[in-house]
This record gives structure tokens, C-alpha cells and sequence, in this order.
């Protein structure tokens, strides 16, 4: 099992930034993909990043050049800078790590941590 910790949550004006953290504990050796996903009320949770362990980056359109996924895997931990704010970018923010152990692959969620951009 792997347990997921988010943090860095909050409220923050448009423009600004924020910092979300999410430390992996537990069963942790072989996590491979470490992702965000993001979650507004009534819709679908949808993705906003990757990284996979060698470093490969992907984003949705609307958060290119805005948000910046990286993580540390000695520390097995994944973050997530987000700058230039928006009202649009208001959801619950949920961690995701993949792992691959005994042949089979396992996904994990954290609890979400909430991110408000509003003035």
C-alpha cells in the first residue's frame, strides 16, 4: 500500500501562486508516474500533469506555461508550482501515483487538497 499526503492547499488571488506537495509513504519502491488531477464540483476529475521517474513532463493545454510538475524521488515526492492563477483554476487538487509490483500495476489517490483563486 502507498499513502499519499497532499499540502499547499488554499486560497490565493488571481495571478498568484501556489505550491502543492504530496509526499508518497509506504509501500513506495517501484512508484513510476506521479501525476495531478483536479476536480470541480458535478464534473469529472480531470489531469493536469505528469512526470514519470526518469523526469518526462506532460500537461493539459490549459495549464502549459502556467504550472510546473517536478518531483524528488528520494524523497518520493511530487509537486506541483503553479503560477499566474486563475478563477478557472479553482477544484480540489488530487495526487496520483502509479507502481508496479508483483506483475501488476496499482494506482493510489491522495485525499485532495482545495485550491481557491478568487479576489
Amino acid at each position: 500500500q502507498v499513502q499519499l499526503v497532499e499540502s499547499g492547499g488554499g486560497l490565493v488571488q488571481p495571478g498568484g501562486s501556489l505550491r502543492l506537495s504530496c509526499a508518497a509513504s509506504g509501500g513506495t519502491f517501484n512508484i513510476n508516474t506521479m501525476a495531478w488531477y483536479r476536480q470541480t464540483p458535478g464534473k469529472q476529475r480531470d489531469l493536469v500533469a505528469t512526470i514519470t521517474r526518469g523526469g518526462n513532463t506532460n500537461y493539459a493545454d490549459s495549464v502549459k506555461g502556467r504550472f510546473t510538475i517536478s518531483r524528488d524521488n528520494a524523497k518520493n515526492t511530487v509537486y506541483l508550482q503553479m503560477s499566474s492563477l486563475k478563477p478557472e483554476d479553482t477544484a480540489v487538487y488530487y495526487c496520483f501515483v502509479d507502481r508496479y509490483f508483483g506483475g501488476k500495476w496499482y494506482g493510489y489517490w491522495g485525499q485532495g487538497t482545495q485550491v481557491t483563486v478568487s479576489s
